[in-house]
């Protein structure tokens, strides 16, 4: 098996990186490639060094059988179609594809059905939107949701490796904002994203659009609020559900205990405690009646929330077309 990581010394793909390595992926190629001004680098990967390769068509067309993308959009847009026009399965953690209807947008432990005799571009969801779903949808299948409302509590590591350097330079007193429209230290920002002409920003439409996707219902009622706080890895989300049928409470927790790779937990869970991990956790389920309940939903955002995923999604695809 060869793979090749592109956008290799970004902070997620590095993470990806480490994450092939702890789930015992051992291709027997791998390339390590991102921009011009990163060529040379080295990555350290199963004991070995690799030098850093510049991202081209030319290296592309040489036809990898996993690219695992995370250059950012506008990369994805001109390389990924290159890639899998080579052959490779393509797995994309930009925004680039998610939206087309021809290109699976996949969490595999709800969808990942969807892999099944696919080659082509694979998109990874944006992370807010990961660890929603996976919160979610077996309360889905079960009660049907009508109505979402979510605040989200995003680190500044959703920002890239950008993002932790502002919040660590402002705490050493450097108060200039770069990565984030004001300051983030001390702060919080009500705006991740472009704010777009009705007025809610372009990650909260991701939360929308994807979640539909993902879920395969486009009638669920989806109220999001995106908001950048002065964490570097753990995004947190306060998530009211509206669902169809009626339920015992006791219901929704056998529903998220039966969640894969979801952790119902009677305790305060924080950033802090998740950063690191490859789970989502749910604390403080709470109803007033039968059809309505709120839950805190937290998970590491550079793992759960796109490394892990991408790397989840490659082994679903491997496990379903190159069974043993």
């Amino acid at each position: 098996m060869r793979i090749a990581v592109a956008g290799a010394t970004g902070e997620v793909g590095r993470m990806m990186s480490q994450v092939l390595q702890e789930m015992g992926i051992l291709p027997s190629q791998i390339a390590f490639l991102a921009s011009a001004r990163s060529e040379g680098k080295e990555i350290l990967f199963n004991g070995k060094n690799y030098r850093v390769k510049e991202l081209t068509e030319e290296i592309l067309k040489e036809g990898f059988d996993y690219v695992l993308f995370s250059a950012g959009g506008s990369a994805s847009r001109r390389f990924a179609p290159i890639a899998a026009k080579a052959g490779s399965v393509v797995i994309d953690n930009s925004s680039a594809f998610r939206m087309d209807q021809d290109v699976p947008l996949v969490v595999p432990e709800i969808n990942g059905n969807l892999l099944r005799g696919y080659r082509g571009i694979v998109a990874n969801p944006n992370c807010s939107t990961i660890q929603m779903v996976l919160s979610l949808y077996r309360i889905h299948e079960r009660f049907g949701i009508r109505t979402i409302v979510v605040s989200t509590y995003q680190a500044v590591s959703g920002a890239g490796r950008k993002g932790i350097i502002e919040l660590e330079f402002q705490e050493k007193g450097n108060i200039e904002s770069s990565a984030f429209i004001k300051q983030i230290h001390r702060n919080l920002v009500p705006q991740i994203g472009d704010i777009m002409a009705d007025g809610f920003s372009t990650e909260e439409m991701k939360m929308v659009d994807e979640t539909r996707k993902i879920l395969d219902d486009g009638n669920i009622s989806i109220w999001p609020t995106t908001i950048r706080v002065p964490v570097e890895y753990g995004h947190s989300e306060s998530i009211f559900v509206e669902t169809r049928d009626p339920f015992e409470l006791e219901e929704i927790h056998e529903a998220l205990r039966n969640s894969e790779d979801v952790v119902l937990s009677e305790e305060m869970i924080t950033p802090l405690e998740v950063a690191g991990t490859d789970l989502t956790y749910v604390s403080r389920v709470r109803t007033f009646d039968n059809r309505r309940f709120l839950m805190w939903n937290i998970a590491d955002n550079i793992r759960v929330g796109a490394a892990t995923n991408a790397v989840r999604i490659l082994k679903e695809h491997l496990r379903l077309n190159n069974p043993a």
